[in-house]
């Protein structure tokens, strides 16, 4: 898949999830295979520029693969200096919010309220294309509401407008997590406009990801929850794709390294007070069996770093 002018290795990106997707993270999917991950939604308002989590959200030093930035606003002129500032940054690719259902964002009409108001999504692509050098992107949700989907009519809106890649949520705003995706609105918008789509929703197994990419014919996949605590699922499904197989799953040795470097990255990237907060839930995804309840309810209790770390390595030892 192309947007402007680089080439994905392949049909696999990382959707951007507030609180999730930062550097540390970002960068372990890109290992197990991601061709391209999105960072956490930053706020177009300026003033907010200079808090920690938003420093820590622009943060692109030792960054791997191309950088795409969501920026996040319903002000056309903000959207755009926002972009130019990401841009100066280090941004590659501008990628638009107007997909996040979250109440604290829509009741500032931003995020998927948007998708209420054509006339000012046009402004707001329009504003930002016209402000970057670079490929401009946009995430959207089908529509609204059930009863008013109108993802096709943005994609056109958007197509018209510069952009040049669309990822597609398969629901509404008012439906926000709940129920299951539908992809019939994402084939539809796949058949009325000819810049690459990317299908998102529920997709949480390989043999799920090769069913939305045949029925809708979307040109790749987005996946978020999917890879919490999970970021090999990644190399899972490219292995599915390329050979119709499932591969072995992953070894407690490995499974190990990969939570322990992760924490390690999130108390590099926080501080470790942040640190272990922040790690407690990455924790909560990857252990997320109902028999490994007890080793959770331990881990929320701890405090430092070193001891978060040693119950990890205990864990695995015990499991081994």
């Amino acid at each position: 898949m192309q947007i402007g002018p680089y080439q994905l290795s392949n049909q696999l990106i990382v959707a951007p999830m507030a609180g999730v997707t930062d550097q540390a993270f970002r960068n372990l999917c890109l290992r197990y295979g991601a061709a391209l991950a999105v960072s956490e939604m930053l706020s177009s308002n300026p003033e907010v520029w200079d808090s920690d989590k938003s420093r820590q959200r622009m943060t692109h030093s030792g960054e791997e693969g191309v950088r795409s930035v969501q920026i996040a606003g319903a002000d056309p002129e903000l959207m755009a200096n926002a972009a130019r500032f990401n841009v100066e940054q280090g941004a590659h690719i501008i990628d638009i919010n107007m997909g996040c259902p979250a109440k604290k964002v829509n009741k500032k009409f931003a995020g998927s309220a948007l998708m209420q108001s054509p006339d000012l999504v046009k402004e707001i692509l329009q504003a930002v294309v016209s402000a970057v050098d670079v490929p401009v992107t946009l995430k959207i949700r089908t529509g609204w509401e059930p009863e008013h989907r109108n993802g096709v009519e943005i994609a056109k809106i958007a197509e018209q407008s510069g952009i040049v890649s669309l990822a597609v949520h398969g629901r509404t705003r008012q439906c926000m997590y709940k129920g299951f995706a539908e992809y019939d609105t994402i084939k539809a918008i796949k058949q009325n406009v000819s810049i690459p789509v990317v299908a998102n929703g529920d997709i949480d197994s390989p043999e799920k990801a090769k069913f939305v990419l045949d029925y809708t014919g979307a040109d790749a996949l987005m996946i978020g929850r999917g890879a919490q605590g999970r970021p090999w699922i990644f190399k899972e499904i490219l292995y599915y794709l390329e050979t119709g197989k499932k591969l072995a799953p992953i070894k407690a040795d490995e499974q190990r390294t990969v939570m322990l470097e992760h924490l390690n990255k999130l108390y590099d990237l926080y501080g470790e007070y942040k640190g272990v907060r922040f790690a407690r839930k990455h924790v909560g995804w990857y252990l997320n069996h109902e028999e490994q309840r007890q080793f959770r309810a331990d881990f929320n209790r701890l405090e430092t770093a070193a001891q978060q770390h040693s119950l990890v390595e205990c864990y695995f030892d015990e499991l081994v």
